[in-house]
Order: structure tokens, then C-alpha cells, then sequence
């Protein structure tokens, strides 16, 4: 709204201030444009004058919010008609008086209504006005009256509270007054007897006093004040009787005094710091005695050193020269005593747990450990045994680096220093093994403590290794090949290999540790003893005497032999898995070991095949009574047997010492290459034995005697016939077999210990001269046949003779002969039994 209207006067004073007025009659007149409409004639008649106002550039200013007063005449003035503008300004008045004339006129009703309602108002507020004032004098009347009945109440409220609180201060007093006189009658009753004092119910009397006396405010009573002074003193006593209870209890593993001192605490309401302060205590123990256990200060004092600093103690960390020895023995007996304390401590710690886990309040049966250990925290054996852990880790790691005397002492007797870890563990699995109750100890937590250690592990196996490394690298210099060691150094290696496993065989898991090192080392000793191999022709030469070359392969076969069967006989009482670790190792030594002597014996096996192969040199067709009668070996047989004879007495001599020299395991690898060689021979014999053709009766004679003489020499010279198995087999039963008559073939027992492909080959020099044999249908020599035939199986081997079979019956019938050779079906027979038996062993 506008500010109210100030009435206007029609002079020439008031019609030329109006512009400087801070509200304008055109401001003031625009209110009423709101006003509810009395006629409708009459807001017609006024509402356009004032829209036309609001329309004129000039009165339109006056509606403005902002409208200055100064601004509007200096514009007037500065326009340059002043004078026209107050002409309007003028007539604007007057308009506008009119305006207000007519709405008084409109609105003359409605004034005087609104004028009667005023005084109404007025009469109105003075009657209120003087009801006020009878009441405001009524409530100061009300006031004086009551002032004084409630003061009197006050003063007596405060009164009764008093007594009733100093009723019940009395009451509590009286009470704790009654359960200090329990407490004394009680403590009195066992004067004469401490042991004889009930702690449990003391500890009970004891706490309800205490509580009493500090819930209830109790102090500062004179009679409290001087009960309290006797109970605290008493409270003492019995924390310190409880303690002592529970320490005995404590070593002694006795669970009715821990479970009684437990007990005491707990009624004390003292039962969590007590626990926390035993197992802070038995920690303090258990760290004290690891630290004190690698003290070498004190280790070196304790073995009479001195003269080099605090304890003996030179900068090395090492004891004073010609202490050593005492100061490890003094260290091993610290490490025992050491062990010996953790021992005592983690039990002692797991007793503790143990009760407290069984031990119920028996007016609340809240369990003790529950009051001990909330959810989530760590148990109490868990606790100690990882400050244990870890105390003992860092100790080692300090000793490890900082005193290379320890450091030395710890890495070559790591087995004693295992032992020892082993034996506590074992220790505290045995002694806290009980059924229904957590172990002290963990898996995981024995893994941290034997981790502890591991440093010295790591050392000692390199230790280990090096040691034996060494000992290989001075018995097979890398800068020197002609060399070959001497017996006593073989034996020094596996003299050193057997103590190292000794050292360490009453625990597996570091025996295998042990065993992977001495794996390594012995795969060393193969490789170097390969590279000292001689090869070449001197090393493979079997016509002259031995060689040195030859000699020298001789020894590291029986080095490696000797190496190989000693370490293989450490191992025969560990468990399989010992033998695995060394499999590779030991197989190493084997391989290298026979490629010491497979050239030489290979070079003597072809050269008893080329003396074989002369067999087809010889006439074995021939007849007459003298070629029967002739008693003398083929020359082949005896250029054989002199080769035999020579390998014998120049290698085999030196290669197969005599048993009382040698055991038997070390002449393995020899006897088996002499064993494959000797089957070769007879294999080979036979083979070619069966190729030759033609065959006649003193021919027959002949091979006969030659196979006496290739057995008689092959089981005097190179191994025994009988123990050769299926060749010596094949032998036998080809001696009578050529003597059989064609048509007794078929059903002869003898054919079981031949190979099919000999019995066919043997037919062919029973066949006619038209049935070509697969030597001479494909135009091969004696050797390159028998090359083939080590290549190919039985059933390649008949399908050759099966095409030479049908070159046969094709000639056969192309002359239009309708019969055959009797070895033409026996032939068909065998080689079909054997394509029968192929499909058989297929459907197995």
C-alpha cells in the first residue's frame, strides 16, 4: 500500500511543490484501483483518466518504485519547456482531486460504518483493560496465600529424602558391616591354619564389601573407613594366597589349585587381568630364555674366556682362541635348556587354557574362558607361542649375521639344531594331547618354528653341497681329461656321501633334503667322469692287448660301478620315496658307466659276427666218409674261439674281477653287457646256421660240431650257456633238429625253442634248388640280410618267405608238375600257424 494520503490545497504553493513530494499523487491514487468497486458508472469514469497516466511518458514516472523527485525536475528543467510541463502537471492534479472527490462520494456509507466500528473497538478494549487488572490483583492475592504452605512442604520433602537416604546408607552400612564380620570370623577360623582358609568364599565376602561400599558411597563412614583399611589389607593376602596357588597349580599341572586360584580371581572380579598378567609373565619367560640362550657373552664367560672385551667376546663375535670348543658345548647346553624352558612354559600356558575352558562359576556357570577371551580374539597357547616364534625367528636371523661363530656352529650341526626343534615340538604334541581339548600347538604354528630355522637349513645344505662338490672337483679337474682317481679317492666320496646321510637318517624329512643334494653332486661325479671317456679307435680296438686308453675306461666303469652299488645300498633301508630322489641321480652313474665300455664291447661283438658270418664261406654241402669223419672246427669256429679267448684273457679279466675282490652288485653292469653279448652269439649263429644251403649229412655232422664248440667256448669264456635262457634253449633244439627227417618236423617238440623265421630258413636246404630263399630271390649278402632281419618282426619275415613260397608254385605249375616239394606245405603249415596267431593276440 501507498503512504497514507495528505490532503491536498488548490494554490499555486502547493501545486508547484507537488513534483518534489517524496509520493506522488499519481502514486497515491493507484492504491485505489484495488478498491472494491461501489458503481460500476464510477470505476468506468476513473479507471481511464489513470490508465492514460500510466500510458503518458511524462506521469508515468510517478508510478515508478524508484521515482526521484530531483531526477524528474532536472529533466523537466534540461528539456527546455519547463513551463509546459507544469501545465500538465497541474491539470494532473486537478484531475486527481477529482478522482478522490468521487470516491469519498462513492464510498461515504462505508467510512462511516468503518467510523462507528472504532469507537465500538475503544468501549471494548477498556472493559478488557480493567478485567485485566481485577485479575492481576486476584493472582497477587492467590500468591501471598500459598507462599508460606509451600515453603513448609518443600522444607519437609527435603527432610524425608534425607532420612530416607541416610536409611539406607545405614542399611548397606550394617550390611557391609555384617559381611566384613563373615570375613573376619572366616579369616580368624583359619588362623592357626592358612591352608585351611576358603579363598573362593573370602574372595566372594571380599568383592560384595567393595562393591557394597562403592556403589553405595560408603566412605568417609568412620566405621567403613576402618573396615576397609583390615578388608584391603585382607584382599592382599588373599591375591597374594591365590597366586601362589595358581603359579604351584601352574607347574605342577595341577588343575584343582589352578582351577581354585582362577576361581579366587575371578570372585575378586579380577579374573582378565590376572590371566593377561601370568601369560605376559610366561612369555617374558619364554622370550628371556631364547634370548639368553644365544647370548655370547655369556656363553663365552660361562667357557672361561676373557682378555678380548665384555665375556671373552672378540669384534667376530667369536669366542677367544682355544674357547671354541667349550663355548659350542656351552651353546648346545643353552640350546637344550633353552628348548627345556619353552617346553615348561607352552604347557604350562596350555594347562591354564585348559581349565579355564572347563571351569564354570558355580552360582552364575559363566565359563571362566569366556570372561578371558572375547570372540575373535586369539587363544592363549596361540598368543605365547607366537611371541615365542617370533623372538626365536629374529634371534636366529641376528646370530646368523652378526656372530659367525654361531652362524658356523648352528649350519654344520643343523641336524642337532633340528633335533632339537622336533624334539619340542613333539614334546608339547605328546604332553598336550588330550581328548576334548585344543593342542597347544598347530601345524601351522610348529611350520612358523621349524621356518625359524631355515636359514640354517639353506646353509647347511649348501654346506653340504659344497663339501661334496669339492671332493668331485679335485678327484675330475675340469682343466685335466687324462686323469683317472684312485680307489681311495672313490671311497672318500662315498665315505663323505654315507656320513652325510648318516648324519641325518633319524629324520626323513631332512634326510630327503640330504638326499637331493647328494642327487646333485652325484649327477656332478657322471658328468665329469663322461667327459674323462676315451673314444675314438684305440678306446674300441679288441685285436691287441688293452690299451691305456682302454685301461682307463676300465677304471671309471669300476669306479662308477663301485659309486653306484654303495650309494644304492645306503638306500635299501629308507623309504621308496629316498630312492626316487636318487633314481635320476644313481641312473646318471649307471648310463655313464656302462658308455664306458659299450664301444669296446660293441667293436668285440661285430667282430664275433664277421667270424660268424665265414660260415657261408664254408662247405657244408660237401659229401663222403671223410667229411664225416673229420673231428676238426671249422676254421671260422676256431678264429671265434681265439677271439673269445682274447677278449677273455685281455678284458673281460680286468673288467670281471674275481669275487673276492668285488661283490656281486658291482659286476652288474659288466655281467649284463658279457650276458647280452653271449645270447647275441648264439642268436646269431643259429640264424646264419639256418641260412646255409646246401646242407648234407656230413655238413650236418659238421655244424653239430660246431655248435659243441661255439657252446663250449662262449660258456668257458664269456658267460655261463645255462643261465642264457631262451638262446641257450634255441641252441640245444637246433642241434637235433637238422637230423630230423622232413615229415617229423611238423609234430617235433623241438620247434617251441626256435624262432619260426629259423625253422623256415633251415627248410629251404631241404627244398630243391628252384625254391629260391629271400637271400637269393633279392640278391643280398649274408649280412645285409641279417641286417634286415634285426629289423623286422616274424610277421615281416614270413610274408618274405611267403613270396618265394609262390614264386615256387607259380614255376611249378608253369611246367605243369602237380606236385610239390615236401617242404612246400610244411612250409604253408608253419608260416599259417603263424598268421593265426597274430589275428589271436590282436583280439586279446
Amino acid at each position: 500500500m501507498a503512504s497514507p494520503a495528505v490532503p491536498l490545497q488548490r494554490s499555486p504553493l502547493s501545486s508547484s511543490s507537488s513534483p518534489t513530494s517524496s509520493s506522488s499523487p499519481l502514486q497515491r491514487l493507484s492504491t485505489f484501483k484495488t478498491a472494491a468497486p461501489t458503481a460500476t458508472s464510477t470505476t468506468a469514469t476513473t479507471t481511464s483518466p489513470l490508465e492514460s497516466f500510466a500510458a503518458d511518458p511524462i506521469f508515468s514516472a510517478f508510478l515508478s518504485p524508484e521515482f526521484s523527485s530531483i531526477s524528474f525536475s532536472s529533466a523537466a528543467l534540461s528539456s527546455g519547456s519547463p513551463a509546459s510541463t507544469a501545465e500538465k502537471l497541474h491539470q494532473a492534479i486537478r484531475l486527481l482531486e477529482s478522482q478522490l472527490r468521487s470516491e469519498v462520494l462513492s464510498r461515504h456509507d462505508e467510512l462511516l460504518s468503518q467510523l462507528s466500528s472504532l469507537q465500538h473497538a475503544d468501549h471494548t478494549l477498556a472493559t478488557v483493560r480493567s478485567a485485566v487488572s481485577s485479575l492481576q490483583s486476584s493472582l497477587r492475592r492467590v500468591r501471598s496465600e500459598l507462599s508460606d504452605p509451600l515453603k513448609s512442604i518443600q522444607t519437609q520433602t527435603n527432610q524425608l529424602s534425607n532420612l530416607h537416604r541416610t536409611t539406607e546408607l545405614l542399611q548397606h552400612t550394617i550390611r557391609a558391616l555384617r559381611l566384613s564380620k563373615k570375613l573376619r570370623d572366616l579369616v580368624s577360623a583359619s588362623a592357626s591354619d592358612p591352608e585351611k582358609l576358603d579363598l573362593t568364599k573370602a574372595a566372594q565376602l571380599h568383592c560384595e564389601i567393595l562393591t557394597l561400599c562403592n556403589e553405595y558411597d560408603l566412605m568417609g563412614i568412620d566405621a567403613i573407613d576402618e573396615e576397609l583399611k583390615w578388608v584391603k589389607e585382607t584382599g592382599e593376602k588373599l591375591r597374594s594366597e591365590a597366586m601362589k596357588l595358581l603359579n604351584r597349580g601352574m607347574e605342577g599341572l595341577n588343575q584343582a589349585e589352578v582351577g581354585t586360584g582362577l576361581q579366587v580371581f575371578y570372585n575378586l572380579g579380577e579374573l582378565k587381568p590376572t590371566v593377561e598378567q601370568l601369560i605376559e609373565k610366561y612369555k617374558s619367560i619364554g622370550l628371556k630364555s631364547v634370548s639368553s640362550a644365544l647370548d655370547m657373552k655369556a656363553i663365552s664367560g660361562s667357557a672361561g674366556g676373557g682378555g678380548f672385551g665384555p665375556g671373552g667376546i672378540r669384534g667376530s663375535g667369536a669366542p677367544q682362541l682355544g674357547g671354541g670348543a667349550k663355548a659350542r658345548d656351552a651353546l648346545w647346553q643353552r640350546m637344550g635348556s633353552c628348548m627345556d624352558q619353552l617346553h615348561s612354559v607352552v604347557v604350562a600356558v596350555w594347562h591354564l587354557q585348559r581349565v579355564l575352558s572347563k571351569k564354570r562359576d558355580p552360582f552364575t556357570h559363566v565359563l571362566l574362558l569366556d570372561e578371558v577371551i572375547q570372540e575373535g580374539d586369539a587363544m592363549l597357547t596361540v598368543r605365547v607361542w607366537e611371541a615365542i616364534v617370533k623372538s626365536f625367528s629374529n634371534q636366529m636371523k641376528s646370530v646368523f649375521t652378526a656372530s659367525s661363530f654361531v652362524k658356523e656352529i648352528f649350519t654344520m650341526g643343523y641336524p642337532k639344531l633340528y633335533s632339537m626343534i622336533e624334539n619340542l615340538l613333539e614334546r608339547i604334541s605328546r604332553d598336550t594331547d588330550v581328548k576334548g581339548v585344543l593342542p597347544a600347538i598347530s601345524s601351522e604354528g610348529k611350520d612358523k618354528m621349524v621356518a625359524a630355522v631355515e636359514i640354517f637349513q639353506t646353509a647347511f645344505l649348501a654346506l653340504c653341497l659344497s663339501r661334496l662338490s669339492d671332493l668331485v672337483n679335485s678327484i675330475f679337474p675340469v682343466s685335466s681329461r687324462g686323469s683317472v682317481p684312485s680307489k681311495e679317492q672313490i671311497s672318500r666320496i662315498i665315505s663323505r656321501i654315507q656320513e652325510e646321510i648318516e648324519a641325518v637318517q633319524l629324520d626323513a624329512r631332512l634326510t630327503l633334503l640330504v638326499l637331493r643334494e647328494i642327487g646333485k653332486v652325484l649327477l656332478l661325479l657322471a658328468e665329469r667322469a663322461e667327459y674323462q671317456i676315451s673314444t675314438g679307435l684305440e678306446a674300441r680296438q679288441v685285436n691287441g692287448p688293452a690299451t691305456p686308453a682302454q685301461l682307463k675306461n676300465f677304471a671309471l666303469c669300476q669306479h662308477l660301478q663301485e659309486i653306484h652299488a654303495r650309494v644304492s645300498s645306503m638306500i635299501t633301508g629308507l623309504p621308496t620315496i629316498a630312492a626316487d630322489v636318487l633314481s635320476p641321480a644313481l641312473g646318471a652313474i649307471y648310463g655313464v658307466a656302462c658308455d664306458s665300455v659299450t664301444s669296446l664291447f660293441q667293436a668285440m661283438l661285430d667282430r664275433l659276427e664277421s667270424c660268424l658270418l665265414q660260415i657261408h664261406d664254408q662247405n657244408f654241402g660237401t659229401l663222403g666218409l671223410d667229411a664225416a669223419m673229420d673231428n676238426n672246427a671249422s676254421s671260422y669256429m676256431e678264429e671265434l674261439q681265439k677271439s673269445i679267448l682274447h677278449f677273455r684273457s685281455e678284458f673281460l679279466s680286468r673288467l670281471l674281477p674275481s669275487t673276492k675282490t668285488t661283490n656281486a652288485s658291482a659286476e652288474n653292469i659288466c655281467t649284463r653287457l658279457v650276458r647280452s653279448m653271449a645270447s647275441r652269439v648264439l642268436i646269431f649263429f643259429i640264424r646264419h646256421a639256418s641260412l646255409v644251403r646246401p646242407l648234407s649229412e656230413s655238413g650236418k655232422l659238421r655244424m653239430a660240431r660246431d655248435m659243441a664248440e661255439l657252446e663250449l667256448a662262449v660258456g668257458q669264456n664269456l658267460f655261463p650257456v645255462e643261465q642264457l635262457g631262451a638262446p641257450f634253449r634255441a641252441l640245444r633244439s637246433f642241434r637235433p633238429l637238422i637230423f630230423l627227417d622232413t615229415s617229423q618236423l611238423s609234430s617235433s617238440p623241438l620247434l617251441q625253442d626256435l624262432p619260426l623265421s629259423t625253422i623256415l630258413h633251415h627248410l629251404y636246404s631241404r627244398g630243391p634248388d628252384e625254391l629260391l630263399s629271400p637271400l637269393q630271390r633279392n640278391k643280398l649278402t649274408p649280412l645285409q640280410y641279417s641286417l634286415w632281419l634285426d629289423s623286422q618282426g616274424e610277421d615281416q619275415i614270413w610274408k618274405g618267405i611267403k613270396a618265394t613260397l609262390d614264386d615256387y608254385a607259380s614255376k611249378v605249375r608253369a611246367r605243369g608238375d602237380k606236385e610239390f616239394s615236401p617242404v612246400y606245405p610244411l612250409m604253408l603249415h608253419l608260416g599259417s600257424s603263424l598268421t593265426e596267431k597274430a589275428p589271436a593276440s590282436q583280439n586279446r
